[in-house]
């Protein structure tokens, strides 16, 4: 596996800082890139590593009907390896994504208690109501995202059900421990924010700590400045206070 690690921009020999590790699917080809800082916007490598934070980005390759164990398979095990380093403080692990890495992101702390915070935007975490509803930005069932894209699943959830239930995270919430902020706009038209009022349902009734941030008129992506400014602050403060 490769993956890209950026150092905080005040690195000290010797000193252990905290790390934020964000997930997609294949993203060690940005380890060249820099990522302009930004008020406006979260999950921003820069904002990060500026304020003391390494930004970790591992890579994730998929086996079929396991997208969520996939990640696992894969994001732990480079975790693991980079506490080796000595670098990092291990009990000051973080992880966020947006979108496909937002499920990521809520699915794995289902399976470790390795991150101590999570930040996931607009997270898929029912995958068989996922599947029965609709894409609003093209008109489209989400059957086909789970059978044809990044779901990589060989049959409908009526064929694969186990797998289905398995694989989300609201069906596994109750092995979560860390404390997980999710943002959604109420009017996502890629990810139906019903999927965030399901976990948001869930664990409230687990009593986990847990905050759903809902933001009015917004679509899969914050367009609003006030808005992305606001998110991008209380992702900072989530971090800030756990980690």
């Amino acid at each position: 596996m490769q993956c890209a690690l950026f150092y905080p921009a005040n690195y000290e020999a010797g000193k252990q800082d905290p790390i934020i590790v964000y997930t997609y699917e294949l993203l060690s080809n940005t380890v060249h890139g820099y990522t302009v800082p930004a008020i406006r916007s979260a999950y921003n490598t820069t904002n990060f590593t500026t304020n003391g934070y390494f930004v970790f980005r591992p890579d994730i390759v998929y086996e079929t009907n396991d997208p969520g164990m996939s990640a696992v398979n894969c994001v732990i095990p480079d975790v693991k390896e980079v506490l080796k380093t000595g670098l990092i403080d291990k009990d000051k692990v973080g992880l966020m994504g947006h979108s496909w890495g937002a499920y990521q992101t809520s699915f794995l702390v289902t399976q470790t208690d390795i991150f101590k915070a999570a930040s996931a935007g607009a997270p898929l975490t029912d995958l068989i109501s996922m599947s029965l509803s609709i894409y609003w930005n093209s008109g489209t069932p989400d059957q086909k995202i789970f059978e044809t894209s990044q779901g990589r699943f060989d049959g409908a959830w009526y064929e694969r059900t186990d797998a289905h239930i398995r694989n989300s995270p609201m069906f596994n919430a109750a092995k979560i421990k860390a404390p997980l902020l999710v943002a959604f706009g109420d009017k996502d038209g890629a990810v139906d924010w019903q999927q965030g009022i399901e976990m948001y349902g869930t664990m409230r009734r687990m009593e986990k700590p847990h905050v759903m941030l809902v933001y009015a008129d917004e679509n899969h992506g914050l367009a609003k400045k006030e808005n992305q400014i606001d998110y991008q602050k209380r992702q900072k403060e989530w971090f800030d206070h756990y980690l």
